[in-house]
């Protein structure tokens, strides 16, 4: 049986060395690793090992000896123990440091291209209440509905009312919902037992619009009372303009069911974004923090340096937010999104503000891309904003076959950004510079802008 330096509950001072990509400390027994929870870079701390394994170990700080001069002393822990906020521990500026050099990090190790400049990240003036959207569990604790969020690795419901990262008025209402939901008796879902009824409540927020649409994801089709409660909710949340019922039936994760019945209102909420307007329905994809999305894709628009001329392709674009912003600046705009109601809010939305050079449609990006090109349709710019996963191999490959001038890739992911990169670069593609903008303040995640451009 093989043995490590240190075992399951043993107590030991260690320092801290190095952030994880996830945030997490880094610490090390003998050239074994450890990640420790909250626990920052030059901390001497005492630790109890909670799990060892085959490569590297989890930890828990039990005791700090010496802190860092970078820590965020005014914390709630519960923050960090449910992962909505685990860079919270961290001061802002650092936070914004520590992103810059993850950017780098992939560029050197996965790109193989350390010469590329990473700009310092784009930050906030107010690093917090930033999210226009939340998704909150409900379960019966102590025989009351309770809202929170689940601890780390576990379906565990730590209660919270204050999530940090949200708008205080997103706050308030998941509150004001849950009690009315109370009052009318109300059961929640039970996940184990597949039992119950309320299983979460989901809220959007127009940032400047204001006006909110609440979303009860029920494990039933029927809702008894479903008047009533739309009565009391409207009466106490003024802003709300959509109540919607969504359906899931399953015994999953996944969040959303493929049913929703609209309880009051529209079937969507209305914002702004770079001075546009936009419909935004139950499970349109929008970015979260509306304030960044600007800078993001000002900067992207800025850098691409846009013609009049221009005909440009839009991949992966949702409900159109990226086509739209700058289709008043090029000849034609070409958007291409799987999810066949996002390209139907997108049509609606370039109708909505009086956009006539932009044209939508529907499926896999790599498939119309091949389908543009067989129609013989040529984009100077492509711009690109894929999941996490990043491109496709053969979506890359129908790009340079259009052969356009510039590819502007805007990323959630850095490492699939950076392995993206390096195909492009083996394609005759060359970026110098990448742009770091932090759309999710206290957590790890960071989105980037580059401009690749043809040799």
């Amino acid at each position: 049986m093989k043995t490590y330096p240190v075992v399951k509950n043993q107590e030991v001072e260690v320092t801290i060395t190095d952030l994880s990509h996830e945030g997490m400390g880094i610490a090390k027994v003998d050239g074994y690793l450890l990640f420790v929870d909250n626990a920052l870079p030059g901390e001497v701390v005492e630790i109890k090992v909670l799990k060892v394994g085959p490569k590297f170990g989890f930890a828990k700080v039990m005791h700090y000896i010496e802190k860092s001069a970078h820590r965020n002393e005014e914390i709630n822990e519960d923050l960090l123990r449910t992962g909505i906020a685990p860079l919270s521990h961290l001061d802002y500026p650092s936070q914004l440091v520590f992103k810059q050099e993850q950017v780098e990090n992939v560029m050197r190790k996965v790109a193989k291209m350390p010469d590329v400049t990473v700009l310092p990240t784009i930050g906030m003036d107010e690093p917090f209440g930033y999210r226009n959207k939340a998704q909150i569990p409900v379960q019966r604790i102590q025989g009351e509905l309770t809202t929170g969020f689940y601890r780390k690795h576990s379906h565990t419901l730590v209660p919270m009312e204050d999530f940090f990262i949200q708008e205080k008025e997103i706050d308030e209402a998941i509150v004001t919902v849950r009690d009315i939901l109370q009052g009318f008796g109300v059961k929640a879902y039970n996940e184990e037992a597949h039992e119950g009824f309320l299983r979460h409540i989901v809220v959007r927020r127009g940032h400047y619009s204001e006006e909110m649409m609440i979303v009860l994801v029920i494990k039933k089709t029927k809702f008894f009372q479903a008047d009533k409660i739309c009565a009391a909710i409207t009466k106490a949340l003024p802003k709300v303009v959509s109540i919607v019922q969504n359906v899931n039936e399953e015994k999953t994760n996944v969040i959303l069911g493929p049913v929703n019945r609209v309880l009051f209102g529209k079937p969507y909420i209305e914002d702004q974004l770079l001075g546009k307007t936009y419909r935004i329905s139950a499970r349109s994809f929008y970015q979260i923090n509306t304030v960044q999305a600007e800078e993001l894709y000002n900067y992207a628009i800025n850098a691409a340096g846009l013609k009049e001329t221009d005909t440009v392709i839009d991949a992966y674009s949702g409900i159109g937010t990226i086509g739209l912003s700058l289709a008043d600046k090029v000849h034609h705009v070409y958007g291409m999104e799987v999810v066949e109601e996002a390209v139907e809010d997108a049509r609606t939305n370039a109708e909505i503000n009086g956009i006539e050079n932009a044209t939508y449609l529907a499926g896999k990006a790599e498939k119309v891309m091949q389908q543009f090109a067989r129609e013989g349709i040529q984009a100077n710019v492509v711009f690109v904003d894929p999941p996490r996963k990043g491109l496709e191999a053969n979506f890359i490959e129908s790009t340079v076959q259009m052969k356009p001038e510039k590819v502007v890739y805007i990323s959630c992911n850095p490492a699939t950004m950076a392995r993206d990169i390096a195909l492009f670069a083996d394609k005759g593609y060359k970026v110098k510079t990448i742009q770091p903008v932090d759309l999710f303040p206290q957590t790890h995640h960071v989105e980037c802008v580059s401009v690749l451009v043809k040799k």
